[in-house]
């Protein structure tokens, strides 16, 4: 659901400049003094890096133009190199022993585009600016940024009625006392980061000091507009859920590593997380759940992600494990099947993703699609579930904590976690994490046969377990059930095919696999009642509209558009028995009625019905089918901006713009029968197949 800020402006950073070093010894200085005019756009800044490397590269928005450079006092040449983009790249020879470089640039940057949905705000942004609210973001060309991590002091100046930030610590403020008077903000990081990203919008500030044992209290604020202010207590609830937050995440890695944490309030869909702030949509900060869930995710990327950075080139393990200690937490602490639930959508947003779509965790470096979520969010935090339930509570906090001490405020990669973990469990990690970060899918296990022997009071299970070649190192939860009685063992398995023979007290009726799904696999395809994900990820998007009413018509195209991620190509009738891609039918309810008819396939179900003004539900089989019925071709253009936020159900009813009912299709998971082969007979087992044998933890 959220994303941390780091993820996107290294997408773009990293083509641009060279590797992050993971040693953070002496850093560059940026200073910027910045003058911001939401309501004409215009931008002015001086900026000083000291020290300075002798060839000094640089990008900035193309609607920024140099007026001056100079080095050590000493004007320099200024030559702008090449355009990628709306980035043009600047180039600034300096003379032999030059220390600092001074840049003043200016420019009317682009307007806000409050038009951007949530996954247009994950893709290179420009600098905007607007009355409303304005966001210049790290990798958007608005300063130069040096080639390696660095330290920050920024000035802000902004008309009376704004209020600006950038993430670090608040050092001083001056507030508007008369007319024309101006908002002045300086900020300082003094920590190695990565880039800048600045805010500034029309907000009320809201402060409360939260006390700290051994170190000075930590300034909490929210930055609202005036009417998420004028809702009561919010601003005030998000405070002190805020508390709740750092002293628990705090409890269980170490101290919170900044001064301060502020809720920032932004025009776009954004859920973003800076050191020392998150900057969340308006809308989405209404929703009542948003500080158990999404705040938490915020709060805890100021430890992974801000306190730890992330070493991308070897794979964005920060998402995960964010996902894993807040979003997974959350749910764990609501019931154990709350919990399951979350596990089961990781699963089936996975299953929802083509073949060649998928791609290793190593590979992951932020979210630029469903399927990209489905790995570096979904697959990722199901990895540190397997370990945990590998290691044991105990020993995975440990490693934790270990490797908060040792990497803080450094670059880390995946295998400094695996050292972390190790150096906590005594165990060689190794063939854990290599198998579940570097191979792309997941495995396929399966009992292919189960089967019992009494003989003499005794009872031996044999098991045959499968799964495609290469095989995974697994291990597998089963349950055995008795009738009266449930039993968990876990087994270990290494080969695509094995015989497994267990020791049970009695005779059990049948077994199942992972019931409790902790296991990072492909389900069945009788386990995967299918969900809107599946279309939001379909390679080729085909829509097919039953009306013949042009507004409806545009309705449709323009809702097809916004939920899939790849072109929508339209399609007629006739082609949808034909489809061997997910089919999007849209149209209004006497007209999605009679297609259906038409077509054979099946009526509405009962769920969702015609409740609302507009209904969406999944098929299974082929075609794989989605409909949505509309009441007119408004409850049509209501659907565009909720509707792709949804990929995680398979049926939705709608009032407007907003969800009203949903649900999943139940999953579909039978046991696997146990067959009694005789009485006595040990030598029965030579009837099934023989393989590797397995062992029984």
């Amino acid at each position: 659901m959220t994303t941390s800020s780091i993820q996107r402006r290294l997408a773009l950073l990293l083509a641009l400049v060279a590797p992050l070093p993971t040693a953070l010894a002496a850093t560059p200085l940026v200073e910027l003094d910045v003058d911001l005019d939401p309501g004409s756009r215009r931008l002015t800044v001086v900026a000083t890096i000291t020290p300075v490397p002798p060839t000094f590269r640089f990008v900035l928005h193309e609607s920024l133009a140099i007026a001056a450079a100079s080095a050590d006092g000493r004007p320099l040449p200024v030559t702008a190199d090449e355009q990628q983009g709306s980035l043009r790249r600047w180039q600034l020879p300096l003379p032999a022993g030059s220390r600092s470089l001074r840049v003043e640039y200016q420019g009317t940057l682009p307007a806000l585009d409050a038009r951007l949905d949530h996954r247009q705000v994950l893709r290179q942004l420009p600098p905007m600016a607007a009355v409303e609210g304005s966001f210049l973001p790290a990798g958007g060309g608005w300063y130069p940024r040096p080639a390696e991590l660095f330290r920050y002091r920024v000035q802000l100046s902004v008309p009376g009625d704004q209020r600006a930030l950038v993430a670090g610590r608040l050092v001083k403020e001056e507030l508007p006392v008369a007319r024309g008077d101006r908002y002045r903000a300086d900020f300082e990081f003094a920590h190695p980061a990565d880039g800048i990203d600045l805010m500034a919008g029309p907000w009320i500030i809201r402060e409360q000091m939260m006390a700290r044992a051994g170190a000075e209290p930590l300034r909490l604020r929210t930055y609202f507009t005036r009417d998420l202010d004028r809702i009561s207590g919010l601003a005030d609830s998000y405070l002190d859920e805020t508390r709740v937050h750092l002293a628990s995440y705090a409890g269980m890695i170490g101290a919170y590593p900044f001064s301060s944490f502020s809720i920032v309030a932004s025009p776009l869909p954004t859920g973003f997380g800076m050191p020392t702030l998150t900057y969340l949509g308006a809308e989405v900060l209404k929703l009542p759940f948003i500080r158990a869930t999404s705040l938490g995710h915020e709060i805890l990327h100021n430890w992974w992600g801000n306190g730890v950075l992330v070493d991308y080139a070897s794979g964005n393990w920060a998402e995960g494990l964010t996902t894993f200690m807040a979003d997974y937490a959350y749910q764990e602490r609501e019931s154990a099947a709350a919990a399951r639930a979350l596990r089961l959508g990781w699963l089936r947003d996975f299953a929802a993703v083509p073949v060649d779509s998928w791609q290793t965790l190593a590979s992951f470096g932020s979210r630029m699609h469903g399927a990209a979520a489905a790995v570096g969010y979904g697959k990722s935090a199901m990895l540190f579930v397997m370990l945990r339930d590998l290691l044991g509570e105990d020993t995975f906090r440990r490693g934790l904590r270990i490797f908060w001490q040792e990497q803080r405020f450094r670059v880390a990669s995946w295998g400094d976690l695996q050292q972390a973990f190790e150096q906590a469990s005594g165990q060689a990690l190794t063939p854990f994490f290599r198998q579940w970060l570097h191979r792309p899918g997941a495995p396929r296990p399966r009992i292919a046969a189960a089967s019992t022997v009494a003989s003499g009071g005794a009872y031996r299970l044999r098991l045959v377990v499968t799964q495609t070649a290469p095989a995974y190192a697994l291990r597998l939860p089963i349950e055995l059930n008795y009738g009266d009685a449930l039993e968990s063992r876990t087994l270990s398995v290494d080969g695509a095919r094995q015989t497994l023979t267990l020791a049970v007290d009695r005779l059990p009726k049948s077994v199942r696999l992972d019931p409790d799904l902790r296991l990072w696999r492909m389900l069945a395809a009788g386990q995967l009642p299918p969900i809107l994900r599946q279309w939001i990820v379909a390679r080729e998007a085909q829509l097919l509209t039953v009306s013949g009413l042009p507004e409806v018509r545009a309705a449709a195209t323009a809702l097809a558009s916004r939920l899939f991620e790849a072109p929508v190509r339209e399609i007629a009738p006739d082609d949808v028995r034909r489809a061997a891609t997910p089919v999007l039918l849209v149209g209004l309810h006497a007209e999605v009625d009679a297609a259906l008819a038409d077509a054979k396939l099946p009526p509405r179900p009962p769920d969702p019905d015609r409740r609302g003004t507009a209904q969406v539900w999944t098929m299974p089989g082929t075609p794989a089918l989605a409909v949505i019925s509309a009441n007119d071709a408004e409850a049509l253009r209501a659907l565009l901006r909720p509707l792709p936020h949804y990929g995680s159900q398979s049926w939705l009813v709608f009032d407007g713009g907003r969800a009203i009912e949903r649900g999943i299709w139940p999953m579909i998971d039978p046991p696997v029968p146990v067959t009694l082969l005789s009485v006595g007979a040990p030598a029965a087992f030579s009837t099934l197949p023989l393989g590797r044998r397995g062992r029984l933890e």
